[in-house]
This record gives C-alpha cells, structure tokens and sequence, in this order.
C-alpha cells in the first residue's frame, strides 16, 4: 500500500514537471513570437508554399488583410522584378531541407514595390521531409532606395539627368555587342551647340545650364526608348541609335533623317526666365555593324565628324569618313612636332614689304614659317590653326613677338630700315591673356625696340570674343606708342561700332576683294567703300594680295595708299629682304621700282 502511493507521488511529480516544461516551452514559444511580431515580417507556409498564417507587420508591409493572404501563395505579392530562374532556384534550396536568404522585391496592394531581407527556414516532419516553412523578413526598402540613388548618382549627369560617361560606355558596349547575334547597324551621334561659350559669356552660367537642361530634354523625348541619350561633357552630347537599318545605304539614310529631325528641333526657340534664347548645333555620325567595334574609336571617329561639321559651317551633320582619320593621324603628329620646333630653331620670321604708291618700302609684315626637318616648309594654314587650337600658339606667339620686335630693334641701326614699321599678328589666345599687357612692355623693354614702329594686327573674330577687354588692352598700350591694324577687314562680322570704339590705326583689305575687283562688282564696291569708310574714319588702309599693276592703279584711284603683295615682293627671309635692298637700294625716299622678288 506504501509502495502503491509511493509509486503514485511519483508519476504525479513527473506529470507536475512534464507540465512546467510544456508550460515554460510555451512561454518561450509565445515570447519569441512576440519578438518575431515585435520586429520582423512573418509568414508561415505548407509544403505547397500556401500561407497559413501572417503576422501584423506582413499586413502593414503588403498592404493586405491576413484573410486576404491565407490561403494564397507569394505570387499574390510578386513584383515582376526577378526572373523565373530566382524563384526556382529558392524553391530548389527549401525542398533540400536548407535554408535560404536573400533581397526580394516585392508589390503592395497598392501597386507600390519594398524590398525585404529574407530568411526562409524549412520545418521538417518526422520523414525528414519539409513540412512547413517559416519565413522571416525585414524591411530594407530604405536601404535600397539609398543604394538606387547613389549608383544613379553614380551613372547620371547631375545637372541634365542623363547618363553620364560611364553608363553611356556601358550603352555603347553592349549595344556594339549585340551585333554579334543581330546584324544590322547601330550609330553614334556626337553633337553639341554652336556658339553655347556666348550663351554662358553674356547671359550668366545659370541661364546656360537651364538651356542645357531643356536641350537634354528634347533629345530624350526625340529618341525612341531602345536608343540612348548621355551627356559627353559642357555641352556635348551623344545619342546612341540602335538598329537603324540592315544595309549600309539605309543606316546612313535613316541616321541622316533623324540627325536633321534632331536638328531641326534643337533649333527651336527656348524660353529661359523671361528670355526667349535660339541656338544651332552641329552634329557627327558614325556607323557600327560589328561586334568587335571598339566604343572609345567611334567616339573618336564621330567627333572627326562633328569637327568636320563646325569647319564646313556649323548647323548641320556630318559622316565619318576614313579620310577624316587619316587627316586626324596627320595632324597629330604635326602637333607633336610642332611642340619640339622652337627648342629646334625650326621656326623662321619671313617678311612681306608694305610699300607707298611710289613703290617705296614704309615698312614689313612679319609672318611666320616653320621648316620642318622631313617634311621641309609647312604651310602656314596648315599648321597655325593647329596651334591656335592646342594653345601652343602662346609660345610661339612669345617668340615671334621676341624675334620680330629684336629685329625692329636692329633696324634702327640702319638708315634705309630705321623708320619701318612692323607688323606682327596677334591671336586671340594672346590676346585673351591677363598678362599680354606686360608682356609686350617687358618684350619692347628687353629687345629696346622703338614702340611707336611696332604695329600689332587683329582680325575681326578676334575683337569679337571680347571686346571689352580687348579695348582696356589696346588703349593700355596706346600711350607707348603702339599701333593696331584691322586684317582682313570685311571677311568677318564687321562693325562699324567697334571702329569707332577701338584705338586702330589702320585697315587692311583682305586679298579675296582684291583679286576680283574687276570682275566681280561687287568685290570692287566692298574695297571702296573700306578705303572711303578708312579716309572718313582718319585711318590708313593697306591693300593686300595686289599683283597686278592694274588693280594697283585702280586702288590708287580709289583713294588707296599703301600696298603688300606679291607684285612687290613675296614674303622673304631677313637675308633676301637685304639682298634686295642692297640690289635695288631701296628704302624710305627710294623712288625705283620693286620687282617680284621669288
């Protein structure tokens, strides 16, 4: 009997103690459920993937009622976002009894897309098969939001919204790549504005930046979705055409079409602010058909053609063409040899008299020449826009100055040149600079050269970059003694306000009115009305390219005083101009008549 209620106390203590740890296992279920409810997003599933039960925040996240969930599967909340092959390869990892976790984006009932970190844990039955699974999730949409603005900031211009460089490569890449599995033709337009350096000069950074603001856009809203729009850099852009035809022919038609349709819209009015502003643009194309194009040569090759484009006019398309290349090739090696040619002694001051209607000599144009050791003289026109575009003309401008003001310097030496004049061009470059000022008193300074036989020339584009700055500059120099001639006055935007408003000395009439002044009407009205606009203006006025004794005798007629060209003498070294001098003793008072010197 003992024994019997022995026995009894003792199933009774093991049934209390099974019971307090059903009821602590219990508690523990129910705390770290709250926990789970406290701070993540829960769903429970069957085997199948069914839900069978939710926790509050799955609702506030998704948007849905936990009725409206039980029962359904994920793919009420699939967002579109991830291929089949993500899903397929969560469901293979789950099946094996392994646990999966990863980034999914997921869409609310209202339509709207959140990301959440998932950990999806497989609860297995007594066969060792998934049973349940037990997802739980955190939000993490913030974060991504986050990542998404900074790798945008990442891959698009920050003024325009475009792509920027690094996407656009990326565009190019692939779509140079695509034509290794579907032939056919792609392009690369490189355009910008012509004259936007004006824009931003005159009207203020701001009213730039919103112009290119609006011209972005219109070039994104003129393109199809396949294609591409980036910004290359200021105001250049490059649109990215893809399939534009199957055929050669067809690619360079459709290009052209949409190049000109482009064009045409950019050349619409713009309104910023209160302003209503015009502007053009030029444009260079190149096509793509193969796969192993490269991206950086098309963007070289494309802006051969957008240089081609701005040299024939500006305001229009132009193809890439191989020739373009070759001419590219040349030109920079020109370049590289040109940077070698002072320390080589290879540059040469050459000098064309300017003479009176009597032929006598009142002073020398000092032009430049380059004698290069394989390719022999240089072409003036061929290598001083060279250096003018890559800024080497500073130095070279700074010898010349040194070199021609040395020899005005010598001159004076000698009675026969003591009172020339000469004439040294100025390039807008130099011109531009802070310092030019001190640098042609520090020149006159070192080489002792008389300042008032010092002749500086500018050309018309030239006062037009700055004309402001370019008036402080000259009435600077106007005290020492310092004249200024106009060159080739009438071949560019000439204005009658900046004779007025500039300290010049003198007019030059530019060689292609001269040539034609009996044939073509219209040339010898241009050269009339110059000389009679320089006698009225009180300025001295200068005839270049005469070659004949006729067009001499008319310019004469015509109120013309002095004269250069070749029936005069060609340009000449100093050691011909005086084996000419001491042939024919000419000089200042010198009546005789100058020939043709080759």
């Amino acid at each position: 009997m003992w024994n019997a209620r022995r026995q009894n106390r003792h199933i009774i203590t093991k049934h209390n103690e099974l019971l307090k740890r059903l009821l602590a296992s219990e508690q523990e279920k129910n705390e770290l459920k709250m926990a789970l409810d406290a701070h993540a997003i829960v769903a429970m599933t069957d085997a199948r993937g069914v839900i069978t039960q939710v926790n509050d925040k799955f609702c506030t996240i998704s948007q849905y009622s936990s009725e409206e969930l039980v029962g359904q599967t994920h793919s009420l909340i699939n967002s579109g976002h991830h291929p089949r092959e993500f899903f397929q390869d969560l469901w293979r990892t789950i099946t094996r009894g392994e646990v999966w976790t990863g980034d999914v984006c997921n869409r609310a009932k209202d339509g709207s897309l959140y990301w959440v970190q998932s950990t999806i844990v497989p609860l297995q039955s007594k066969n060792g098969q998934p049973a349940q699974y037990i997802a739980i999730r955190a939000d993490i949409t913030a974060r991504k939001e986050a990542e998404a603005k900074t790798q945008h900031m990442a891959l698009h211009d920050e003024l325009t919204g475009l792509p920027n460089r690094l996407l656009k490569k990326d565009r190019l890449t692939r779509a140079i790549a695509s034509k290794g599995r579907s032939p056919g033709y792609g392009a690369v337009l490189l355009m910008d504005l012509d004259n936007f350096k004006e824009v931003n000069d005159t009207l203020g950074h701001d009213v730039g930046d919103e112009l290119l603001k609006q011209v972005a856009l219109r070039l994104a809203n003129s393109v199809r979705q396949v294609d591409t729009v980036s910004r290359f850099g200021g105001d250049e852009f490059v649109i990215i055409l893809d399939n534009v035809g199957a055929d050669l022919d067809g690619a360079m038609a459709n290009t052209g079409r949409i190049g000109e349709a482009l064009r045409v819209t950019l050349a619409e009015p713009y309104q910023v602010g209160s302003q209503y502003l015009t502007t053009t643009s030029s444009m260079g194309a190149v096509l793509f058909s193969s796969a192993a194009d490269d991206p950086d040569e098309l963007i070289k090759q494309a802006d051969m053609a957008l240089y081609s484009a701005k040299e024939t006019g500006r305001n229009q398309l132009c193809f890439f063409d191989p020739l373009l290349q070759a001419k590219a090739i040349e030109q920079a090696l020109l370049v590289r040899d040109l940077r070698q040619a002072i320390d080589n002694n290879e540059l040469a001051l050459f000098y064309q008299p300017i003479v009176n209607a009597r032929q006598q000599i009142e002073g020398v144009e000092a032009l430049l020449r380059w004698f290069h050791p394989e390719l022999g003289m240089v072409p003036p026109d061929k290598f001083i826009p060279l250096a003018e575009k890559t800024a080497l003309i500073l130095p070279i401008g700074d010898w010349v100055l040194k070199t021609a003001c040395s020899q005005l310097a010598a001159w004076h030496e000698d009675p026969r040149q003591q009172d020339w004049t000469l004439s040294v061009n100025i390039s807008g470059r130099q011109l531009n600079q802070a310092g030019f000022v001190d640098t042609i008193k520090s020149v006159l300074a070192q080489t002792g050269a008389r300042a008032e036989l010092l002749k500086l020339e500018l050309t018309e584009s030239v006062l037009q970059d700055n004309m402001e700055s370019t008036a402080a500059k000259m009435k600077a120099l106007r005290p020492l003694g310092i004249r200024f001639a106009l060159d080739d006055f009438g071949t560019g935007y000439s204005s009658l306000s900046y004779l007025k408003r500039l300290p010049l000395d003198q007019l030059k009439i530019d060689k292609s009115f001269v040539d034609d002044i009996f044939e073509d009407p219209g040339d010898a009205a241009i050269a009339r009305t110059i000389i009679a606009l320089a006698n009225s203006l009180e300025l001295g006025v200068v005839a270049e390219g005469v070659e004949t004794y006729e067009q001499m005798e008319w310019l004469q007629e015509n109120g013309c005083r002095l004269f250069q060209g070749y029936l005069f003498s060609r340009p000449v070294s100093i050691d011909q101009l005086n084996s000419m001098l001491d042939t024919s003793h000419l000089g200042v008072g010198q009546t005789t008549r100058m020939g043709v010197t080759q």
